[in-house]
């Protein structure tokens, strides 16, 4: 967890855990955190990060902190684009996805909780096997 929390690191969660008992695991928000956007009753994936407070894609003051909901770590900040965090512009960067197919990683990801696999890419909307080969080495969970 980190951003606008009153405690930011890495906090071991129960699996099942959300968005909002990772808030109340960092101390709460700081005064003045903007939660737009961000859904507390989402359920987190093991070893993700939760940024408060900060436009998404933005770098975050202390560097990498997150949330594990099991074992595992966090990953670093030039490895994969983690499907369960980046922003539909982020997604817009990688080889044959454009904003359209970005919008539906997003949409999928939200219709379902998240990726628990790279393999449930598959299932979205305009994601081929040739599409998947390419993509596959270059995201994240």
């Amino acid at each position: 967890m980190s951003g606008k929390v009153r405690r930011p690191g890495i906090r071991q969660l129960p699996s099942g855990a959300r968005v909002a008992d990772a808030l109340r695991a960092a101390g709460g928000v700081r005064d003045g955190a903007d939660l737009t956007g961000l859904n507390r009753a989402r359920v987190l994936m093991d070893g993700e990060q939760i940024v408060v407070g900060t436009p998404p894609g933005s770098p975050t003051a202390g560097g990498a902190a997150g949330v594990a909901t099991g074992s595992g770590g966090g990953s670093a900040a030039a490895g994969p684009v983690s499907l369960n965090t980046a922003t539909v512009e982020q997604l817009d960067t990688l080889p044959g996805v454009g904003p359209v197919l970005a919008q539906h990683i997003v949409d999928y990801r939200t219709q379902h909780g998240g990726f628990r696999s790279v393999d449930e890419l598959r299932e979205v909307n305009g994601i081929g096997d040739r599409r998947f080969a390419d993509l596959q080495p270059l995201v994240g969970p």
